[in-house]
């Protein structure tokens, strides 16, 4: 099953189009149009979305498309979860993972402006999970049954922020206003043919500075559900952020950062792409 928010509602894709699931079901589903409230029923609209026919689906413009989710509780971060960026940056591989918090209200949608609050903006694209039943010290062997579905998401960082402090600062580094990019849409698990493996890359207008794949994550997808559900509860709808792999700017010599003017494009192989202009923040009069 693939779903969007269009207009900010609930809508699965089929096809090239989509079809509005609160109306398409009567009210059966997404009751509340709102796209989060569907993961209290997630696995039964799943099931309810592969009875219906393509023709229904209408065209869609990418300019109507939001965030997939837009109020989750909980947003985790990982870092240094893949071992080339982890050589990239001069760090060894974590015998756990490092977890941070990203801040909810730095969710944007996938081709939403982004304001560069400096000129040390680094780029981060990530596979993110979207938590999809509550999680309390789950094994890995049942991390993927907890999972609703993935997109893709960007984690951006101000890095001066993050290392000008006497300790890193990498909550309020990534919590800009914009700095969390996801969608364009939400994927379940069993549309891929390896869920553990799956290209991801980023270009900066049209040069490609990242290319990794999941597979090369310190800690898979299912690991990290088992790590964290043993420290906290995860809410349906929750997003984890699971890592960036090696490309990132402040580690190049000389390191290099984003621009305004500048156009930030983030894929994952069988999800879409995120598509984020860069833009200067307004000067005070």
């Amino acid at each position: 099953m693939r779903t969007a928010t269009i207009d900010g509602r609930l809508h699965l894709l089929l096809g090239a189009g989509a079809i509005d699931v609160h109306t398409a079901s009567g009210g059966a589903f997404a009751a509340d149009p709102d796209p989060d409230a569907a993961f209290a029923d997630w696995d039964r609209l799943r099931d309810w979305a592969h009875t219906l026919d393509p023709a229904r689906a209408t065209p869609v413009d990418p300019a109507r498309i939001g965030a997939p989710v837009r109020r989750p509780r909980q947003v985790f971060g990982v870092g240094v979860n893949y071992r080339d960026h982890a050589a990239e940056a001069g760090l060894a591989v974590p015998d756990t993972p490092v977890v941070f918090g990203k801040f909810s209200s730095c969710l944007t949608g996938p081709y939403d402006p982004v304001t560069l609050p400096s000129a040390a903006v680094d780029w981060e694209v990530e596979l993110v999970v979207v938590v999809g039943r509550r999680a309390e010290r789950v094994a890995a062997e049942d991390g993927w049954a907890h999972v609703a579905a993935l997109t893709v998401g960007q984690d951006l960082s101000e890095r001066a922020v993050q290392v000008g402090a006497p300790v890193m600062q990498l909550s309020l580094a990534k919590s800009f206003p914009g700095f969390g990019p996801i969608g364009p849409a939400l994927v379940t698990p069993d549309e891929f043919e390896d869920p553990d493996d799956l290209r991801l890359g980023c270009s900066i207008d049209g040069e490609v500075v990242q290319n990794g794949s999941t597979r090369d994550l310190v800690f898979p997808v299912p690991e990290l559900i088992a790590r964290l559900s043993a420290h906290c509860t995860l809410l349906p709808g929750d997003l984890i952020f699971t890592g960036t792999p090696a490309g990132v700017g402040a580690v190049r010599r000389p390191p290099r950062f984003l621009r305004p003017g500048q156009t930030l494009v983030s894929w994952v192989e069988g999800i879409g792409e995120l598509r984020n202009p860069m833009r200067a923040r307004p000067v005070n009069p």
